[in-house]
């Protein structure tokens, strides 16, 4: 089994030549090199990723949820894909021996004006052709949850839980055993049409596009494909294309329950959605180690790979705030997000948030644990874009590079499903 520490390839490998390289070492863009090599055995392609291990990032930094599909917009393509991907997430654990636990999760409503929201939400789910959703009783929701309250909940037994950055390693495998090379510490910050062919190729300019790292090493390709999570917008500018929709970071801060109390937790707790407000609210996650995580809030986060409370960036920090974007969104949520700066300073107010599902939480229950940042796609209107984003662009460098430009949650679940839709898109642009 090779591990996150051996995909780094020797210098060899760098001036070489791919048929299509694919920029983003996560959970998406490993999952989609990996679909595209096996329909594509004969043709070369390449990961490049910046960091020096892969799934560093959103892809290591997530509840772990294998999600099923029940909160998205019937017929949309999160709906479909969410639905397909966990099933195709299930199957490919089973198949490869990874670890999951089918904890399931209840949406509970702890108040009777949350019990309309939460039937729509059931008729929603049926639509979806989400496995195995009932409506359950306050008694039901004891027998499954002994320490949980609440008037109705939502069962949904299909939902788990798995190490997505397990699961991203093993697309990362797949995709080496079959040819595939995995360049890290490759920071793409370049992509023009070459200006001769590479020397070591035969095939004149066969390979036109040359993308350049940080270092001033450089490859040379047919075809890009961009799956870079919270630089999306930068790679879509740096290739020409168009920085719309932006990627604006929010910080997720999770706290933990301390070893002695993760009895209290059987499997996922939710909360009925509140459509006025942009984030889901806080949640009871049980984790793959054991563990389990409470919350996340959702807060800017002045760095777009920040997971402090401090860490900043003047560059992202002025990105976002000069973005009209985020200032019409701010303005139309300034309540609710004044109310999650709080709750990210103060864990009593958290904790009140949390004892509305389970009484018996206290502050002396649990610790501040790890955080997330989530690379959510806006528009110029303050709108959070919602489904999946493909872009591309004109001209030489444009009309070769395919732009993920949006993959949201629930992106690691769908991520199979994901990779389908994006390798028919890649051949259908690129002719392959």
């Amino acid at each position: 089994m090779l591990l996150a520490s051996s995909y780094k390839m020797p210098f060899f490998f760098l001036n070489s030549t791919f048929d299509v390289v694919v920029v983003g070492g996560g959970i998406v863009g490993l999952a989609s090199a990996r679909e595209l090599i096996l329909r594509h055995p004969s043709l070369t392609f390449s990961v490049l990723e910046k960091e020096k291990e892969l799934a560093c990032h959103q892809s290591g930094h997530n509840s772990g949820v294998i999600h099923s599909g029940i909160y998205y917009t019937p017929g949309s393509l999160k709906a479909k894909l969410c639905v397909q991907g966990a099933a195709l997430c299930y199957e490919y654990c089973d198949r490869k021996g990874i670890p999951y636990k089918q904890c399931g999760k209840l949406i509970v409503a702890v108040e009777q004006e949350e019990i309309p929201r939460l039937k729509a939400l059931y008729e929603r789910g049926l639509l979806n052709n989400v496995r195995d959703l009932k409506l359950i009783s306050a008694k039901e929701i004891q027998a499954k949850e002994p320490f949980c309250r609440g008037v109705m909940a939502l069962d949904s037994p299909y939902t788990g839980i798995v190490n997505y950055r397990q699961v991203a390693q093993s697309y990362a495998e797949d995709f080496q055993e079959a040819g595939g090379a995995v360049l890290t510490d490759f920071e793409v910050t370049d992509m023009e049409m070459a200006k001769e062919s590479p020397s070591e190729s035969e095939d004149g300019m066969k390979y036109p596009v040359v993308v350049r790292n940080s270092k001033g090493e450089e490859i040379h390709c047919q075809h890009i494909v961009t799956c870079a999570g919270l630089y999306s917008d930068h790679l879509s500018e740096i290739s020409g294309c168009s920085r719309e929709p932006r990627i604006v970071p929010f910080r997720g801060d999770y706290l933990v329950l301390k070893p002695e109390k993760c009895y209290m937790v059987k499997g996922n707790i939710y909360p009925v959605p509140d459509p006025r407000f942009p984030f889901l609210g806080v949640h009871f996650t049980p984790r793959m180690d054991g563990s389990v995580w409470l919350g996340p809030n959702a807060v800017l986060a002045f760095k777009r790979e920040g997971y402090k409370l401090y860490d900043f960036s003047a560059r992202d920090f002025i990105d976002a705030v000069v973005y009209s974007g985020l200032w019409k969104l701010v303005s139309r949520n300034i309540s609710y997000g004044m109310s999650e700066i709080y709750r990210a300073c103060f864990l009593s107010a958290q904790v009140k948030q949390l004892q509305k599902f389970i009484p018996e939480v206290t502050i002396s229950d649990i610790l501040r644990g790890p955080s997330g940042v989530r690379a959510q796609a806006l528009d110029q209107n303050g709108n959070l874009v919602d489904d999946f984003v493909f872009d591309g662009g004109t001209g030489d460098i444009g009309s070769r590079v395919l732009h993920v430009r949006n993959a949201p949650s629930p992106a690691a679940t769908s991520s199979l499903a994901i990779a389908k839709m994006i390798a028919d898109e890649v051949e259908r642009r690129f002719g392959l």
